[in-house]
């Protein structure tokens, strides 16, 4: 689905060839029809990873209403288990289904970096759909500073190329409302110092010690001249937000993760057929 439900299993016109599975994961991000991954000998684990209201009724604004209708057209019989990013959002989706756990979406081996030295000018990358919200923040940076903004329509390998030739990862929420963005635990994982609007939940990670806060335009514009001017200001932050990465790498979260399910189901059962 276009709010970012992930879920254990083939794209739609692949599964009659899914048969019987056994220690393989598989990912799409679709609209899922009712009862399709019924009967399949395989966990089906839905992740949600796109903010929802925090509030049980309502939303408080049209994008997160757009979201959280999206949702409500999931069958949660598809599901064996769901885990969301963020576990404020729990309430709101309880109207569709339960969430069992609350992690961020684990990052790929493949984009773990050591820190390098910050020598020259940084080199600023912001990877996600352009909002008013975002504008409104990027905007001044964009006009007087190195900043690569990636809207859309990166693949895998591009991504990666991105994150190689860039320093300092920017975070800025879809709307001017609390989330954790999972480019967060990316940029911390490619060894970026990462320059972050208010991150809640926190997942862990401490301000001031694995990330800079940014409170608006004139505070980013206010990194960046001090990054120009001092490359190396904010080296230790680097260092211990990429220590802190560890805990979201894809080979270490998703055993346990995985492991954790499948107890639990054979312990409580699933609503899935």
């Amino acid at each position: 689905m276009s709010n970012g439900f992930h879920v254990v299993g083939q794209p739609v016109q692949r599964l009659d060839a899914l048969g019987h599975v056994t220690g393989r994961t598989h990912y799409f991000e679709d609209t899922i029809p009712k009862g399709l991954l019924h009967g399949f000998d395989a966990l089906m684990l839905g992740f949600l990873t796109e903010p929802l209201p925090r509030e049980s009724h309502g939303a408080p604004n049209e994008d997160l209403g757009r979201r959280l209708w999206e949702l409500e057209q999931v069958d949660a019989t598809n599901f064996d288990r769901v885990v969301a990013f963020d576990p404020f959002i729990a309430p709101a989706a309880s109207g569709a289904l339960d969430v069992w756990r609350s992690i961020p979406l684990p990052v790929g081996d493949r984009y773990y970096r050591p820190v390098k030295p910050l020598r020259g000018k940084p080199r600023l990358l912001f990877v996600g759909r352009s909002t008013p919200h975002r504008e409104r923040v990027l905007m001044d940076v964009k006009h007087h500073h190195d900043l690569l903004h990636l809207a859309f329509g990166v693949g895998a390998n591009e991504l990666e190329q991105a994150l190689d030739e860039h320093d300092v990862g920017i975070n800025v929420h879809n709307q001017d409302h609390p989330s954790f963005e999972n480019r967060v635990c990316l940029h911390l994982a490619a060894g970026h110092l990462v320059l972050s609007e208010w991150l809640s939940p926190a997942h862990g990670l401490e301000l001031g010690l694995d990330y800079i806060e940014i409170t608006g335009p004139g505070s980013l514009y206010h990194a960046a001249e001090m990054l120009g001017r001092f490359p190396g200001l904010w080296h230790r932050v680097r260092v211990r937000g990429r220590v802190k990465a560890e805990q979201f790498r894809a080979s270490r979260v998703w055993p346990r993760l995985l492991h954790d399910a499948i107890a639990d189901v054979g312990a409580f059962g699933s609503v899935r057929p």
